[in-house]
């Protein structure tokens, strides 16, 4: 009985591993090596790959075909000199094997050669029997050199060449928004829709492209063309959902957000959306519940934590939120979003020194934000620390220079710690700036406004500002 080609294959595979856990030397074709090379570089076991390689090279030293595999290997090893030479030696025996100048492509490409490349890509293209990878490759090198015109037109003849080019179709797109030329990207899109009219792929580029143009209805019809051209594609279903929410039709939303979860296992972001959703129709307790779903399906979603730490928060239940923002630094201890939360939520708890803390980790994760600054400034100021308030205050003006919120704050820290030349200097600074923020000397620093030099500053200021 003949083998059906996939039990070939399996068959090979088979005895290939059997001989792996055997002292055994088997004998195997050059297509069977071929084909479990094949099948280990698909699966990412390099190892083995390389292994079947050597085995395969030392019962067909001669095979063109095995050879190519140990350049890739050299190739993937980052031994490019060495793959090079190989290649300079097959090159010699098969002047018109397309596969050569694509690995001498390969290295050239490695090498930051990219317009090198392209003219041995070219060399492939002129031989080969499938052009349409060759004219990816050639494609992506333009990428390399931001050239996204030619990289735009070697796409097309991709997938002129094969219309089931769905990489080389979205490569296209990304070449038109990078060039800004999303309406003609648009044209070309329903061309090509004009010929494949069942593309759901292709709706849901053209959908997603009059999304960002803000043509809301445009879109809704382009993904649900997509849906009758393929009912299991969540990613219509997920970008209809989107546009649903922007028109205010959140309980439409819902629903097509809802079969993603049946179709599939559900993802985080449309557990989030759905929440979403609810808490627009003034559900909040349905809210809660997909919050709650989505942060258990994915805890690295920080979107889903903030939701719940943010929905707390509104009922003014800021312990109950911090314990949520607690449990999301716990899982990832560098997002500065936690942390911005979780020091505004111990301000609202009077807990001033884990504030500060929240507040200064929130700087050295690099959100410079003015309120940032201020509010920790204003807990150092509760806290009692005059000289930790100035040099924030100092590294603030760095990102805001001239700003009479920063210089009030000042004079008054300087009017504290009895530096009167300093408050003063401040002092005239804000006033300058803007007299109306005076309110913050008053409210932060009520003591320091009865002082007669300070009175007499700004009553000056009053009379030279008529």
């Amino acid at each position: 009985m003949q083998l059906s080609p996939n039990e070939h294959n399996n068959f090979s595979l088979t005895r290939f591993e059997s001989m792996l856990k055997t002292n055994n030397v088997l004998f195997f074709d050059s297509d069977e090596f071929e084909e479990i090379i094949h099948h280990y570089l698909e699966n990412g076991k390099i190892a083995l790959a390389k292994k079947a390689t050597k085995m395969g090279l030392e019962q067909h030293p001669t095979a063109t075909s095995l050879k190519l595999y140990q350049v890739e290997m050299y190739i993937f090893e980052n031994e490019l000199n060495i793959a090079d030479a190989l290649l300079d030696q097959l090159q010699l025996l098969e002047q018109s094997n397309e596969e050569i100048y694509i690995q001498k492509a390969n290295i050239l490409s490695r090498r930051d050669k990219h317009k090198d490349a392209i003219e041995l890509l070219q060399k492939a293209l002129a031989i080969t029997a499938d052009p349409s990878d060759v004219l990816s490759l050639i494609g992506m090198e333009y990428l390399f050199l931001e050239d996204f015109e030619n990289a735009k037109l070697n796409f097309m003849k991709c997938v002129e060449a094969d219309e089931d080019d769905y990489s080389a179709l979205y490569n296209i797109i990304y070449c038109f928004e990078y060039l800004d030329q999303e309406v003609a990207a648009i044209d070309y899109l329903n061309d090509f829709l004009n010929k494949n009219p069942y593309c759901e792929v292709a709706w849901h580029q053209v959908g997603k492209l009059y999304y960002d143009l803000k043509e809301y209805k445009k879109a809704l019809a382009s993904f649900d063309f997509a849906i009758i051209s393929d009912d299991r594609f969540i990613g219509a279903y997920l970008e209809k959902g989107r546009v649903l929410e922007k028109l205010k039709n959140y309980a439409e939303a819902i629903e097509s957000y809802t079969v993603t979860l049946g179709i599939d296992d559900p993802t985080s972001f449309a557990l989030l959306r759905i929440g979403k959703c609810y808490e627009k129709l003034g559900n909040e307790e349905l809210a809660l519940q997909f919050f709650t779903k989505c942060v258990e399906e994915d805890g690295l979603l920080d979107k889903g934590w903030i939701a719940i730490t943010d929905y707390y928060t509104r009922k003014k239940d800021y312990k109950k939120a911090l314990i949520f923002i607690d449990k999301a630094l716990s899982i990832d201890s560098e997002n500065v979003l936690y942390w911005k939360r979780y020091a505004k939520l111990n301000k609202r708890l009077s807990l001033f020194e884990e504030a500060e803390h929240g507040f200064r980790k929130t700087l050295e994760l690099g959100n410079y934000e003015l309120e940032t600054w201020l509010m920790r400034c204003d807990i150092l100021i509760e806290l009692g620390d005059n000289q930790a308030a100035i040099k924030n205050l100092f590294q603030a003006v760095e990102f805001y220079p001239e700003n009479a919120e920063i210089e009030y704050r000042l004079a008054g820290l300087f009017y504290n710690v009895s530096e009167e030349d300093k408050g003063d200097y401040h002092l005239k600074n804000g006033l300058t700036l803007d007299p109306e923020f005076i309110i913050i000397l008053e409210e932060l620093f009520p003591i320091v406004c009865i002082k007669k030099t300070v009175r007499q500053i700004i009553k000056n200021h009053k009379k030279t500002s008529i």
